[in-house]
């Protein structure tokens, strides 16, 4: 069926793959280098606890069946070598049936890590890449050109991103529908960047037109992605620029730049030139059946951008294959942060020598500059972020963090960037304590260096140790 594909997409379709592969290789590389401490059979959210309370029909993983973390890196380096291989194009090398069960294997390995990785893995970037990948299994390769209707889809989750997004603050916090909201936001988002400061520092009036033009961008241009070309190309162009202005803004994981990978699939790129055009009937079969299936399954999400009651970043089926998205509902005007110290001295007195531990991506000593990240996913300083805004978000993992530094725990310490104990010298008391954060100003920055200025709250969580459960706090 001759409009069953789209030629003069190809190019478009290569770079797509390749730029997805690569956002593959970042989030098995960001499971493998941070599991052991986060849901490791001696992490703060084991796994096997997970499965037992949990069926498999709920959350579906090759680790309901088996788990060791022997085993869970196996499986995450075998999607680092099957990203690689894909970057490295070997699915333009294999049979059109075989370059899509290779594509299918990195979404079937971290549909099992998403899966099990509970608080961990709750982020709306973690579905998003599910769902893309999903589709990138029906893309086809050099045998045949796009199919329209995988296109299709593929702006139909790229428009649920967007407008989603869009809609969730119109009905949320009062100050995007006033154009205030930046006057906050690059000070109070989860994981600063290297530019956030000067973004927060930018005069109030462009604050205004950069909410204004995010309105836009997320409102009116996903109505466009559906509209002839070039209008298609030019709109998915703008929301590329917007999402690489909020890459230099701050740190939101690959959030970002899966969006921009999705909006590459709509820019028709002016060196494509079609190479085959024709598709063996049980390839359009597959894609036709499951393109229904999926538009059957999208119901729900359409229903909830239209409802008033919109919920964001929740999938509708254990395999993540629709899902709702959007973020900043609300957004905080107040930074507050958690921070850990440890002191070995006999009695935990306010005069004792407590000293901090460092986090490598969230603020913590007020001089210490925030480092890009991005896309990598730094999950702990994620998690303290919404620590810091309610310790309900924190009662059920961070105990098991207090009792790993009091062990000097080797796997957790390798989350942090500086710990303050040699390893043969674990601290005997640990404590939590809640401090307003804001950016330093102008003459501040210059006089002290210092990036931020915080002043003390109230404490999270009292002096901990080790011996007794009794003795043992949960945050307050």
């Amino acid at each position: 069926m001759e409009w069953f594909v789209a030629p003069g997409y190809e190019l478009s379709r290569l770079v797509f793959q390749r730029a997805l592969a690569v956002l593959y290789l970042v989030a098995f590389l960001s499971a493998v280098l941070q599991f052991r401490a986060l849901i490791g059979e001696r992490g703060m959210l084991p796994v096997p606890r997970f499965v037992e309370r949990v069926a498999f029909r709920d959350a579906p993983s090759v680790f309901q069946l088996r788990y060791s973390d022997r085993f869970f890196a196996a499986w995450s380096w075998t999607g680092c070598a099957v990203s690689v291989a894909l970057m490295a194009g070997l699915d333009g090398y294999l049979p059109l049936w075989g370059a899509m069960l290779l594509w299918l294997v990195p979404w079937a390995l971290y549909l099992s890590i998403v899966n099990v990785g509970q608080t961990w893995y709750a982020f709306g970037w973690e579905s998003l890449l599910l769902e893309v990948g999903f589709l990138a299994v029906f893309l086809g390769n050099d045998e045949v050109a796009p199919p329209v209707v995988v296109l299709f889809l593929m702006r139909w989750v790229l428009f649920r991103v967007e407008f989603g997004a869009g809609l969730i603050k119109m009905r949320g916090d009062a100050c995007w529908r006033k154009l205030t909201c930046l006057y906050y936001h690059h000070e109070t988002q989860p994981m600063p960047g290297p530019l956030s400061w000067f973004f927060h520092h930018l005069p109030a009036p462009l604050h205004r037109v950069e909410v204004a033009a995010n309105h836009f961008t997320q409102l009116v241009l996903p109505v466009l992605l559906f509209a002839p070309q070039p209008i298609a190309t030019a709109a998915a162009a703008l929301m590329i620029l917007t999402q690489l202005w909020l890459v230099l803004s701050g740190n939101f994981s690959w959030l970002n730049w899966t969006t921009v990978v999705l909006a590459l699939s709509v820019v028709r790129l002016p060196a494509d030139t079609p190479r085959s055009t024709g598709a063996p009937l049980w390839y359009e079969v597959v894609v036709l059946t499951v393109a229904a299936g999926l538009l059957a399954l999208g119901y729900r999400p359409a229903r909830n951008l239209l409802s008033r009651r919109q919920v964001m970043n929740r999938s509708f089926d254990p395999l993540h294959l629709v899902n709702t998205y959007g973020a900043f509902g609300s957004v905080s005007r107040v930074r507050h942060e958690v921070v850990v110290e440890g002191t070995t001295d006999e009695t935990p007195r306010e005069d004792a020598r407590w000293l901090e531990y460092e986090f490598k991506g969230k603020p913590g000593d007020p001089r210490h500059w925030p480092r890009q990240f991005a896309p990598y996913h730094l999950r702990l300083d994620w998690l303290m972020w919404f620590a810091a805004l309610s310790p309900g978000y924190a009662g059920s993992w961070f105990p098991g963090l207090v009792e790993r530094l009091l062990e000097n725990d080797r796997d957790t310490l390798r989350l942090l960037r500086r710990s303050p104990f040699p390893a043969d010298t674990p601290p005997r008391y640990v404590r939590a304590r809640l401090f307003r954060y804001r950016y330093t100003t102008w003459r501040e920055l210059r006089e002290t260096g210092a990036c931020w200025h915080r002043t003390y709250v109230r404490d999270f969580l009292p002096p901990t140790r080790l011996e007794g459960a009794a003795e043992r706090r949960t945050p307050r």
